[in-house]
């Protein structure tokens, strides 16, 4: 049995005779007897599925996949597309990347390690923090991670994290699950104006807080103005400061650590992979008190026996490589492959390209509220607040009505209330900006 796998590797294998002894002595006949299967979900030896060949199985998907909507997305809402470069393809898809699973043994896997120590030096130098990891599953559980994270290292009693009450439910849920197994309570704070509302922070916070998480930009696209007092009153409180992000936006926003922030979650996955509205990849950095208490792994650089320079796996905090009461995390998938795609599209963008591509998803969605917003029977963007790459549209009509209307002149938008909709614009979709805003003055008459 090695790193979680057992039965059939080729790596350890189990003769009859061991297998024999091993299921006497657990007091079994064979080894289905160490699993208790439901019976309407246990494999009955049949899969249901016709043998085809390959170009009919081609000819099938074809079929399949040419029912698809043709929509053009302007959606966001935490899950954004920019163009990824064909070279974030070609290189990551070469097979001493991609058949690696983790970079247990450094001899072997020193260009993959470099690359994920490059990724972590990103990261350090977007978010001003010194230690980040490489890397957490998306950016729900980096923020669940982070919340346990400050109950764990929090100097005095309290079990409370607050978040903004304008939360994607999806990421609500995922730290209602981690939270859930230590005991600890979800608060929301009122917003103002798309933005956090600095009186009901402080009114709701207190020493059971043992973490205030703020977003920049928020749900709704705002770029957040007062992320140094969230930081002091965090502070002031004795309690840690979350703050979520994403790479592109950190390119151009105010820098964590000169707001006060203790550790940078959100999303890497903005560059590096196409929006999947699922898959993401987590970014995590924070300060170096809190080194042993970072899930996953991190990559260091050391000198070899010949005094070269090496790369390493030198911080793993999950179960399966320390003693399990120590464990901080079970972060433990190949999500270093997806790292590895963020490290490649970052390095090709370059500072000046990663810094204007952020300038753009300012202006792009400035020039797009403002040309909804000459429409009558629309306001945009509906907050008094600069945005980035998303806003939020207030519609006379009923919001679903319009969002479908606009589906049959075949543009995709969120509907977030009964007369809002939200429209982010990237780099993806700028090209269709001038059809999406014909098809709003369209569909409103």
């Amino acid at each position: 049995m090695t790193n979680g796998h057992t039965d059939g590797s080729p790596f350890a294998p189990h003769t009859d005779e061991e297998t024999a002894e091993m299921l006497d002595i657990l007091g079994v006949e064979q080894e289905a007897d160490l699993f208790d299967i439901p019976g309407d979900v246990a494999f009955d030896g049949k899969l249901g599925i016709d043998s085809r060949t390959e170009q009919e199985i081609r000819t099938e998907l074809s079929r399949l996949f040419g029912r698809n909507d043709e929509l053009v997305e302007f959606m966001g809402r935490g899950h954004y597309a920019h163009y990824v470069p064909s070279i974030v393809n070609h290189l990551s898809l070469r097979a001493e990347f991609l058949t690696s699973y983790t970079q247990y043994q450094p001899e072997i896997t020193q260009g993959f390690l470099q690359v994920l120590f490059e990724y972590q030096s990103m990261l350090v130098e977007l978010t001003g923090l010194p230690i980040a990891n490489c890397s957490m599953y998306d950016a729900a559980t980096s923020l669940a991670e982070a919340s346990l994270l400050a109950n764990r290292v929090r100097s005095t009693s309290g079990d409370t994290v607050l978040v903004p009450e304008q939360l994607r439910s999806g990421k609500r849920s995922v730290l209602e699950n981690y939270v859930a197994g230590v005991d600890m309570q979800i608060e929301t704070y009122a917003m103002d104006d798309g933005n956090a509302s600095i009186e009901d922070i402080q009114s709701v916070v207190g020493d059971e807080t043992v973490a205030i998480y703020a977003e920049n930009p928020t749900l709704r696209g705002t770029i957040e103005e007062s992320l140094s007092e969230i930081g002091a009153i965090a502070h002031e409180n004795d309690a840690l400061f979350i703050l979520g992000s994403d790479l592109v936006a950190l390119s151009l926003l105010q820098e964590p650590k000169s707001v006060g922030a203790d550790v940078v979650v959100g999303e890497a996955g903005v560059l590096g992979l196409g929006s999947s509205y699922g898959m993401g990849l987590g970014i995590f950095a924070t300060k170096e008190e809190f080194l042993r208490q970072v899930p996953g792994r991190l990559v260091g650089v050391s000198e070899d026996a010949d005094d070269r320079r090496a790369y390493t796996l030198t911080l793993q905090t999950r179960e399966q490589h320390i003693r399990k009461e120590r464990a901080t995390s079970n972060i433990c998938t190949n999500q270093a492959w997806v790292a590895l795609r963020t490290a490649i599209h970052t390095a090709w963008l370059g500072p000046d390209g990663l810094v204007s591509l952020a300038e753009d998803s300012v202006t792009n969605a400035a020039s797009l509220a403002s040309d909804i917003d000459e429409i009558s029977g629309y306001r945009a963007p509906v907050h008094d607040r600069h945005h980035f790459r998303e806003f939020v549209v207030r519609t006379d009509q009923p919001a679903t009505a319009i969002a479908s209307d606009l589906e049959a002149e075949g543009f995709a938008v969120h509907v977030v209330g009964e007369h809002e909709l939200q429209v982010c614009i990237t780099d993806v979709n700028v090209h269709a900006a001038d059809e999406l805003v014909a098809a709003f003055l369209e569909v409103r008459q």
